[in-house]
């Protein structure tokens, strides 16, 4: 029998998260049937956390339940063909370190990941993240070669993603981060444009100098003031997908505004908030591509890693406040 380890949110967040709204608990696991649901042991060997987390988790789940969250693991026992011992596969199955499946919510990494490249990158660039940046610019911005990009937290491990796919469709590219640091990395994988959006005095004055005749598409994973401000520098037609609103999940009152309404009318402009497994159908085309232009160099991945799943609410609470330069991953 084997023990797991879970990390359960004890209290719902209040405004920002506290490690305090966690607890580590220890589950005995049942032992592996041949009939039933019990046919895969699982190990946790990176955990991602995410922005998501904070809204969804009011949303889903209730107090006492066990985080919710994504993990590439290895399978240790097998009762199912279609799982070997030792095969490596992305679950949905929340802060655990070990845990049983069926095999049906599970997600074999891709046959041709080379020995070389980092599982992780499964959680970050060639997973979740990857495909929120390909089909967010593919499907809702529909960028075109020769159009001008902006998009904030682009330091982050979608908004990191989202400039080089630009970058790869022959745009010009605009991202703002918030460090200086971080501005350095962007200008290092291929931005033609980044400033941090702290340290400047005026971030309407920022965007204009970036790109003095105005924005094709916005990627916007902030919401907020920073929206409310971007919006007016649209182009005519232009379009703006709404991925996160990361500047307002953990406001104890609501923002006011912003009110886009006058900007959309005149410029005629197009905004839609999106989910990426709206596209799952498409998903194996999607790690295609972005497997293909990592291998190539094309696409450049960073990671921020923390050692240790008992710090996995110091990770989260973290990549909350900014402090990862690409995608947050816990190694078990």
């Amino acid at each position: 029998m084997v023990t797991a380890k879970v990390w359960v949110l004890k209290k719902h967040f209040e405004g920002f998260p506290k490690t305090s709204d966690f607890d580590l608990k220890k589950i005995e696991l049942p032992n592996l049937k041949d009939g039933g649901k019990c046919k895969l042991l699982l190990e946790s060997v990176f955990l991602s956390v995410d922005p998501y987390m904070r809204p969804y988790s009011r949303r889903d789940m209730k107090e006492g339940d066990i985080m919710i969250g994504t993990q590439v693991a290895r399978i240790v026992e097998s009762k199912n063909p279609a799982f070997t011992v030792g095969a490596f596969v992305v679950a949905r199955s929340g802060w655990r370190t070990h845990f049983i499946s069926d095999g049906k919510d599970l997600q074999l990494l891709p046959s041709s990941w080379p020995e070389s490249l980092p599982k992780s990158l499964a959680l970050g660039t060639v997973g979740m993240p990857g495909l929120t940046a390909y089909f967010g610019l593919l499907e809702v911005c529909k960028m075109k070669p020769g159009e001008t990009v902006l998009v904030n937290a682009a330091a982050g491990a979608v908004g990191s993603v989202v400039g080089q796919l630009a970058k790869i469709g022959g745009c010009k590219v605009v991202g703002c981060a918030g460090s200086d640091d971080k501005v350095a990395y962007l200008k290092k994988i291929g931005f033609d444009e980044a400033f941090n959006y702290k340290t400047v005095t005026s971030l309407d004055e920022a965007l204009r100098k970036a790109s003095p005749d105005g924005y094709d598409c916005f990627f916007d994973n902030v919401g907020g003031e920073f929206a409310s401000i971007a919006i007016n520098q649209m182009k005519k037609y232009g379009r703006i997908a709404v991925c996160g609103a990361i500047s307002q999940y953990n406001d104890s009152m609501p923002q006011k505004g912003p009110y886009v309404q006058v900007p959309m009318i005149f410029k005629e402009l197009r905004m839609e908030g999106f989910i990426v497994t709206r596209w799952n159908d498409r998903r194996e085309e999607g790690l295609k591509a972005l497997l293909k232009w990592v291998l190539e160099g094309k696409v450049k991945c960073h990671e921020q890693v923390t050692e240790g799943f008992e710090n996995m609410p110091m990770a989260f609470i973290g990549m909350l406040k900014g402090e990862n330069l690409g995608k947050a991953i816990v190694k078990v």
